[in-house]
């Protein structure tokens, strides 16, 4: 599982460590890399292993080939996918495209979400935890979420 928060420089070539216990828990899973691709949702990356896209490509496959959403999905997640391979150091090459979507220059944080994580900018992802945290905090009241918690 993903969890925590590691910032990480950025070399002169694009490229960055990714965590060692991420690493680690995508090597128990049988993978030497990640998928990333634009978020759709904030200005960060999203990173998935193989088989968390591979279930995404499962889900697009099951939609109806007659329509629209079935293309928007497979271009927009599928066709913006870059496979990124670790190096001997524990590295990966991020593209221009994805630093150009991230806003990324020097450094990123790699912020855990569970099954997946995302990779941020620190000043961008400080300003999220903000409005995250104000929503949470409005959210949390919602109570069929608080009684699956207590379940």
């Amino acid at each position: 599982m993903f969890l925590s928060t590691f910032e990480n420089k950025l070399d002169k070539k694009g490229r960055v460590s990714v965590p060692a216990t991420f690493r680690s828990y995508l090597s128990g899973l049988g993978y030497n890399g990640i998928i990333c691709y634009p978020s759709f949702n904030h200005n960060c990356l999203e990173a998935w292993s193989q088989d968390r896209i591979e279930k995404i490509t499962n889900a697009i496959d099951n939609l109806n080939p007659f329509e629209e959403k079935k293309d928007y999905f497979a271009t927009s997640i599928l066709s913006e996918s870059v496979n990124l391979q670790f190096d001997n150091e524990g590295r990966i090459l991020l593209t221009s495209v994805l630093l150009k979507h991230a806003k990324i220059k020097n450094s990123v944080v790699f912020v855990g979400q569970g099954k997946t994580f995302q990779i941020w900018e620190p000043t961008l992802l400080e300003k999220f935890k903000v409005k995250a945290k104000k929503k949470s905090n409005t959210n949390r009241s919602n109570l069929k979420w608080e009684q699956k918690l207590n379940n």
